[in-house]
């Protein structure tokens, strides 16, 4: 059917022929153009999609153990193992750096830490001896480079976190 195709449209006109003729390796030329752009576009979508998931799961974990780790009573190990529990199956839990802090600093005002050593300056806090309505932070974060899917070494440096500031009961 194709040769058929082809071999009327030469008959018909020897123009159209020519031009035939001419497009045969168009379409492999633009196909090798387009292609590799469009799965570089295809896989940022699905690496952006699982960055997120694992920020999100890594958020829920956090949320999820403060409040059992406030209402149960729970220690400060317990809570962060109720922590990896949650996110176990998104992420490789020996990965994730835990700390569980003491935030009643900011029951008087001022703005939550903003950077990386403003958390890690936080007391600690172990969670058997808090008093009531001590307001305590929970948070999780891990590298990027450890969670991709495709390695990147332009973003491996990009941390992933959650924090999560809730008050034992």
């Amino acid at each position: 059917m194709w040769r058929q195709r082809r071999k009327s449209r030469s008959v018909s006109s020897p123009q159209s022929n020519n031009r035939w003729g001419m497009r045969t390796g168009a379409t492999i030329v633009e196909t090798a153009i387009v292609m590799p752009v469009f799965f570089m576009f295809v896989f940022a979508i699905i690496e952006f999609g699982h960055a997120i998931m694992i920020n999100n799961v890594i958020k829920n974990a956090c949320r999820t153990a403060a409040r059992w780790g406030s209402a149960t009573g729970a220690s400060t190990a317990e809570v962060v193992q109720y922590a990896r529990d949650r996110m176990g199956g998104a992420v490789d839990t020996g990965l994730v750096s835990f700390q569980v802090k003491d935030a009643s600093q900011f029951d008087t005002g001022g703005d939550p830490p903003s950077s990386l050593e403003d958390f890690e300056n936080m007391p600690d806090i172990e969670l058997e001896n808090a008093e009531p309505r001590q307001l305590f932070m929970v948070r999780a974060s891990i590298r990027y480079g450890d969670t991709s899917l495709i390695p990147q070494p332009w973003l491996s440096d990009v941390l992933l976190s959650g924090e999560t500031f809730t008050r034992h009961e």
